[in-house]
C-alpha cells in the first residue's frame, strides 16, 4: 500500500523523504521488521522504541514514524514526525490493513467483570445461528474455528487490525471484542468502526495504571463517546455507572436490569450448580450458567443479539445451550461429595459476586446439590490470592470480602510477578482483624493451598478457587511456570 494512503488524515509535523512509496508491513517491534516496512517508534513503559530505529532500518524498514528525528538520517528512508506516536499508530494500522472493521459488524465489550463471558458467548451464539464470526478475548482469539493465542485482553493496534483483516478474509460477518481500559487509553482501538458497544459493570481495578477511579471510568466511557449515530449501546442499568457511560452517546441506547425497569429484564426462578431457570422478558428459559452476575451477562448478550437483528426465540434457544467460559464459575465434582468452583474472580466485586452466588445455592439447596451428611450445613472454603505488580489497594478488600463469606479462608499466591509473595499476603492480611487472622490459613504455595482445601472439604462442602480461572501459569520473578487450578483440584478430587 502507498504510504500516502496510510497517512491519509494524519498530517505529520515533519516529513523527511518521499511519501510516494510502497509499504509492505507495519510494526512496533523492530525485531519483526521486514523489507520496506514501516516502523512506529513508541515510548513504552519499559523501553523507548526510538532507541531501535537504527536496528529497524538495518532489518529493512523504509519508513520511520517517530516523535523526534534521530541524529543520523539514513538515505532512502522516509521519516514522519508526530507529537505522540501512540495517538496515530491505531489509525495507521487501520488504514494499512484496509479498514477491516468497516467490513463487518464489530461489537466491543467493556467493563470490569464479565467481558470475556459476554464476548465469548456472543461469538458462540452468532455461529450457532449460522453466521461466521471472530472473537478477541482474554482467553483466546478465534477466526471462525481457528484459535489464535491471546497475550493481552486487547492486542496492540497492529496485531488487532491484522486479526480483523484475517477475519474479513475468512468471511466473518461479526467480530466480538473485549475492550480493556488500557487499550482505550493507549489508542489501540483508534480508527476502528464499532457497530455496537456493551457495558457490564465498573468496580475497582487497574487503579495502579489509571491512578483514580474517575480516570478509569472516564477511559471506559470513551468507547461509547466514539460511537456513530447508526450504532447501538447496551448498558447495565443496575450499575451506578451504567447510564454515565451513555451520557452524550450518539448511538441508540438500550438498558438491561435484574432489579428495575429496563429494555431487557430477567429474574431467577430456580438455581443450582448445574444452571438456572430464568424469566427473560416474560419467557422462561433454562441456562447452564449460575449466579446473578451471569443473569446480567446473559441479559447483555440477549440485548446485543436483538440489536443485531436476530429473532428473540432463536436467541433464547441458543442461550439455553451455551456452556460457561473456561475458568468462569466452572464446577468440578469430587466422588467424596464436595464441589469445587474455579473462577477468574480477581477484583473485590468479582469475589463478592461469586461467593454470594455460592452462598445462595448452599443456603437454598435443590436436588442438584450433593447429599448432606445428617444435618450438617455445607461449608464454603475459599482459596484466593492477589497478583503482584498490580493495584495494592484491592488486596485487603479482597481478603475481607472472602473472609466474611466463607467458613474457611486460605490466602495464597497468585502470579506474584516481581513482588515477594509474602509481601502480597501481608497486604491481604491487613484487611482482617486479629480474630479473623487466627482462623485464616496462609499458605504461600498455591498447589499446597488447593490440596489443603480439598483435604478439609467434606461431603456437601464447596471449595472456591479464585483468581486465575483460565490461566495455566504462574509468573514468578519474571519466569512463567505451568500451573493450572483445574489440574490441581482434579488431582485431589479423587484422592483426597
Amino acid at each position: 500500500m502507498k504510504l500516502r494512503q496510510i497517512i491519509q488524515g494524519l498530517e505529520p509535523q515533519q516529513v523527511v523523504g518521499s511519501i510516494d512509496r510502497e509499504v509492505t508491513g507495519i510494526e512496533i517491534d523492530s525485531r519483526r521488521i521486514g523489507k520496506d516496512a514501516m516502523f512506529v517508534a513508541m515510548r513504552g513503559t519499559q523501553v523507548d522504541g526510538h532507541t531501535f530505529i537504527g536496528k529497524a532500518i538495518e532489518l529493512g524498514a523504509s519508513v520511520i514514524v517517530c516523535e523526534r528525528l534521530p541524529e543520523a538520517i539514513a538515505t532512502g528512508v522516509t521519516y514522519l514526525v508526530y507529537p505522540n506516536t501512540e495517538d496515530v499508530v491505531g489509525t495507521l494500522a487501520t488504514h494499512f490493513f484496509g479498514n477491516p472493521s468497516e467490513r463487518m459488524h464489530l461489537i466491543g465489550v467493556t467493563g470490569t467483570n464479565g467481558k470475556t463471558t459476554i464476548a465469548t458467548l456472543l461469538y458462540k451464539l452468532v455461529r450457532a445461528l449460522g453466521h461466521k464470526a471472530g472473537l478477541l478475548s482474554t482467553v483466546v482469539n478465534y477466526i471462525e474455528d481457528e484459535a489464535v493465542p491471546a497475550t493481552h485482553t486487547t492486542p496492540d493496534a497492529i496485531e488487532l487490525n491484522g486479526l480483523l483483516r484475517r477475519m474479513v478474509d475468512a468471511g466473518c460477518e461479526y467480530a466480538f471484542m473485549e475492550v480493556s481500559s488500557h487499550a482505550i487509553a493507549q489508542e489501540r482501538i483508534a480508527g476502528l468502526d464499532f457497530n455496537g458497544a456493551l457495558f457490564t459493570n465498573l468496580t475497582r481495578d487497574h487503579i495502579d495504571y489509571h491512578k483514580t477511579f474517575d480516570n478509569y471510568r472516564d477511559t471506559k466511557k470513551r468507547l461509547f463517546d466514539g460511537l456513530k449515530k447508526s450504532a447501538f449501546a447496551v448498558t447495565n442499568k443496575d450499575d451506578k455507572n451504567g447510564l454515565v457511560m451513555t451520557q452524550n452517546c450518539k448511538a441508540a441506547v438500550h438498558t438491561y436490569s435484574t432489579r428495575s425497569l429496563a429494555d431487557y429484564k430477567a429474574q431467577i426462578l430456580e438455581e443450582g450448580f448445574e444452571g438456572m431457570m430464568l424469566n427473560i422478558n416474560g419467557k422462561e428459559v433454562f441456562v447452564p450458567l449460575v449466579g446473578r452476575f451471569n443473569v446480567s451477562n446473559l441479559l447483555c448478550i440477549y440485548g446485543a443479539a436483538l440489536c443485531l437483528g436476530f429473532e428473540e426465540l432463536d436467541v433464547l434457544r441458543v442461550l439455553s445451550t451455551l456452556k460457561p467460559v473456561n475458568g468462569r464459575f466452572e464446577t468440578i465434582r469430587s466422588p467424596k461429595g464436595w464441589t469445587a468452583i474455579v473462577d477468574y474472580a480477581h477484583t473485590p466485586d468479582a469475589v463478592d459476586n461469586v461467593i454470594s452466588t455460592i452462598r445462595e445455592i448452599i443456603n437454598n439447596p435443590t436436588p442438584s446439590l450433593p447429599t448432606r451428611e445428617g444435618e450438617r450445613h455445607p461449608k464454603l472454603i475459599t482459596v484466593v490470592g492477589c497478583g503482584g505488580n498490580r493495584d495494592k489497594g484491592k488486596r485487603p478488600m479482597m481478603a475481607k470480602i472472602a473472609k466474611a463469606g466463607s467458613e474457611q479462608l486460605i490466602l495464597t499466591s497468585d502470579n506474584p510477578r516481581d513482588e515477594e509473595p509474602a509481601d502480597i499476603l501481608n497486604d491481604m492480611k491487613a484487611g482482617l482483624t486479629e480474630d479473623e487472622l487466627r482462623s485464616t490459613l496462609v499458605i504461600e504455595d498455591r498447589a499446597a493451598a488447593i490440596q489443603t482445601a480439598c483435604t478439609l472439604a467434606q461431603s456437601g462442602d464447596v471449595i472456591l478457587v479464585a483468581g486465575k480461572g483460565h490461566e495455566d501459569y504462574q509468573i514468578i520473578k519474571g519466569v512463567k511456570h505451568h500451573f493450572d487450578d483445574h489440574e490441581e483440584v482434579r488431582k485431589y478430587a479423587n484422592h483426597s
